[in-house]
C-alpha cells in the first residue's frame, strides 16, 4: 500500500495542477509561465542528479563494477530513447504551430497533450526504478528516497499542469475538458512507474543502468523542451531564477529527506 501512494504521488500533483483551470483566467501569465517551465527544469535536473545518477553510480560500485559505466550507458540510452519517441509520437510544444513527429491528423489539442504525456513518461519511470531498488536491501537505496523523489516530481508537475491545461482553455477548450485532458497527461506516470517497479524488480544487475536511464530521459525533456520554452521571447531571466529555485529545493528536499 506504501508503494502504491508513493507511485500515486506525483499524479496528484499534475491532478492539482491541471485544477487550477478552475481558479484562473483564461490565459496564464507569461512571466509566470515562464518562471514554471523554468522551476520544473531546475526540479527535474536536480532529481537527475542526487535520486538517480548518484545511486547509480554507488550501486556499481556496490556490485564491483566499474562507477562510470552504467551511468554513463544508461544515461546515453535514456537520452537516445527520448529522442527515438521525440522522433515518432505526432505532438506539438505549447506556443508552437510546428507538429513534431510522424505526420498526423490530430487535433491540436490532443497533440498538446501527447506533447506533456512525452515529458511525464520518464519520470513515472523515475518514481518506478527508485521504488523497486529501495525494495531491495542490497541496493542502498531507501524508501525515503523514493519518496523524496515523488514529492519533487509532484511538486514541479504541478506547474506542468497548469502549463497544458491553461493553454487548452486559451485554444477554446471549456474548463472541465483543458482538466481532463491535462489529468490525461499525468497518466502515464504511474502506469510507467508500476511498469518500471515490476520489471526492475527481476533485474537487479541492471538496476544502475535504469536510474541512469531515467535521468538521461529525464535530461532530455529539460534541454529539448522546458529551457527552450522558459527561454524564448521576453522574460528570460525569470525562467532563469525559477530553474534556481527548482533545483534549490529538490536538492534540500534530497539531501534532508533521501
Amino acid at each position: 500500500m506504501k508503494e502504491l501512494a508513493v507511485i500515486g504521488v506525483p499524479f496528484l500533483g499534475t491532478t492539482l495542477g491541471a485544477a487550477t483551470v478552475f481558479l484562473m483566467k483564461r490565459e496564464m501569465n507569461v512571466w509566470l509561465e515562464k518562471l514554471l517551465l523554468g522551476f520544473a527544469s531546475g526540479v527535474m535536473i536536480a532529481a537527475s542528479i542526487w535520486s538517480l545518477l548518484i545511486p547509480a553510480i554507488e550501486m556499481a560500485e556496490n556490485q564491483g563494477n566499474q562507477a562510470w559505466l552504467p551511468a554513463t550507458v544508461g544515461f546515453l540510452l535514456g537520452m537516445g530513447f527520448l529522442l527515438l519517441l521525440d522522433s515518432l509520437i505526432p505532438h506539438i510544444h505549447i506556443d508552437s504551430d510546428q507538429a513534431e513527429g510522424v505526420k498526423s491528423k490530430l487535433k491540436k489539442t490532443t497533440m498538446l497533450v501527447m506533447a506533456v504525456t512525452l515529458h511525464n513518461l520518464p519520470e513515472g519511470m523515475a518514481v518506478g526504478v527508485t521504488l523497486a531498488a529501495a525494495r531491495m536491501e542490497e541496493t542502498g537505496v531507501a524508501m525515503a528516497g523514493a519518496l523524496t523523489l515523488a514529492v519533487g516530481i509532484a511538486i514541479q508537475n504541478l506547474p506542468e499542469g497548469a502549463i497544458i491545461s491553461m493553454p487548452l482553455r486559451s485554444a477554446g477548450a471549456s474548463r472541465g475538458k483543458a482538466f481532463w485532458y491535462g489529468v490525461l497527461s499525468g497518466a502515464v506516470e504511474p502506469v510507467g512507474a508500476l511498469l518500471t517497479v515490476l520489471l526492475a524488480s527481476h533485474v537487479v544487475p541492471v538496476l544502475p543502468y535504469l536510474l541512469a536511464f531515467a535521468a538521461g530521459a529525464m535530461i532530455y525533456v529539460v534541454v529539448e523542451e522546458l529551457i527552450p520554452e522558459s527561454q524564448a521571447g521576453e522574460h528570460t531571466n525569470i525562467g532563469t531564477v525559477g530553474v534556481a529555485a527548482g533545483f534549490a529545493l529538490m536538492m534540500v528536499l534530497d539531501v534532508a529527506l533521501g
